[in-house]
């Protein structure tokens, strides 16, 4: 595995490093040892996959509230998403900066999602199925979110959003730090 620093501190892109021959290609997509060595969460009691049918489907911006804040390890198992993550962190140099990414089942890339992150993704594919690895066990009651179009980050989707949960379309305006 590789890990490659993103511009927001302490969130990482992880790319497989494949091994390939005539049957195919055989890569490790996760190690408890070298996330621990890189600084990284390394402990997911919890794995979740969403699967999304439409193109332009956008699911976020979520976060758990402390104590139960989790860090998530994404990865696209088909189709195409754009990946946004927001930094949350009220002590972090790159706090309320927000970065995408485009993951896929072709690329393969993994994102690193910090604790105090919001996390969120749209589509760019029909029949979409993201994996998460998450460090800590859901918790309803922490369970808290940003807006996709909150002008406090100014998030530039890709695509236009064509279908959203109320539940997201309804979350407040930022109003402070996550963490």
């Amino acid at each position: 595995m590789r890990f490659e620093a993103t511009d927001l501190k302490d969130a990482v892109l992880v790319h497989a490093e494949p091994n390939e021959d005539e049957r195919g290609s055989f890569a490790r997509l996760f190690c408890a040892d070298s996330f621990r060595a890189h600084g990284l969460e390394a402990d997911f009691p919890q794995h979740s996959v969403s699967q999304s049918r439409s193109a332009g489907t956008l699911r976020g911006m979520h976060f758990q509230r402390e104590p139960c804040a989790e860090a998530k390890l994404v990865r696209c198992l088909s189709g195409a998403i754009f990946d946004v993550i927001i930094d949350l962190r009220s002590c972090s140099p790159t706090f309320r900066r927000w970065q995408g990414f485009d993951l896929s089942a072709d690329n393969g890339v993994q994102l690193y999602v910090p604790k105090g992150f919001a996390h969120g993704f749209i589509t760019l594919t029909p029949n979409v199925s993201v994996h998460y690895l998450i460090s800590q066990v859901y918790v309803p009651e922490a369970a808290a979110g940003v807006r996709h179009d909150d002008p406090a980050f100014g998030i530039r989707w890709p695509v236009p959003v064509r279908v959203i949960a109320d539940k997201d379309r309804a979350w407040p305006d930022f109003a402070g730090g996550a963490s």
